[in-house]
């Protein structure tokens, strides 16, 4: 079972940034994120990939294109995600998860963090 731990939330103004981290129990092809407002239905924000044969792709969700960037540090690892010029509406708890493949990422990946609070006031 692998162990996912989360650190950086807190409460910021909007247009500052924070920097969330995960650190994982063991190595993972799959790295992400997901966020839940209040609310609402968990959304995906991003995702990373990376293996010994393979560079690191990362997707992101739409309305964090070109705020948020997500990047791994295999030799720890562990999965940052970098969000800049944060809004309001990023606001929620935002959840690491990771799998060991992309089939089982896409049908909802198997292992997951506690979340951490981000809340952005306007």
């Amino acid at each position: 079972q692998v162990q996912l731990v989360e650190s950086g939330g807190g409460l910021v103004q909007a247009g500052d940034s924070l920097r969330l981290s995960c650190a994982a129990s063991e190595y993972t092809f799959i790295m992400g994120w997901f966020r839940q407002a209040s609310g609402k239905e968990r959304e995906f924000v991003s995702r990373i990939t990376w293996s010994r044969w393979s560079s690191g792709f990362s997707y992101y969700a739409d309305p964090v294109k070109g705020r948020f960037t997500i990047s791994r540090n295999n030799a720890k690892n562990t999965v940052y995600l970098q969000m800049n010029n944060l809004k309001p509406e990023d606001t929620a708890v935002y959840y690491c998860a990771a799998d060991l493949s992309t089939t089982g990422w896409d049908t909802g990946p198997k292992f997951w963090g506690q979340g951490t609070q981000v809340t952005v006031s306007s």
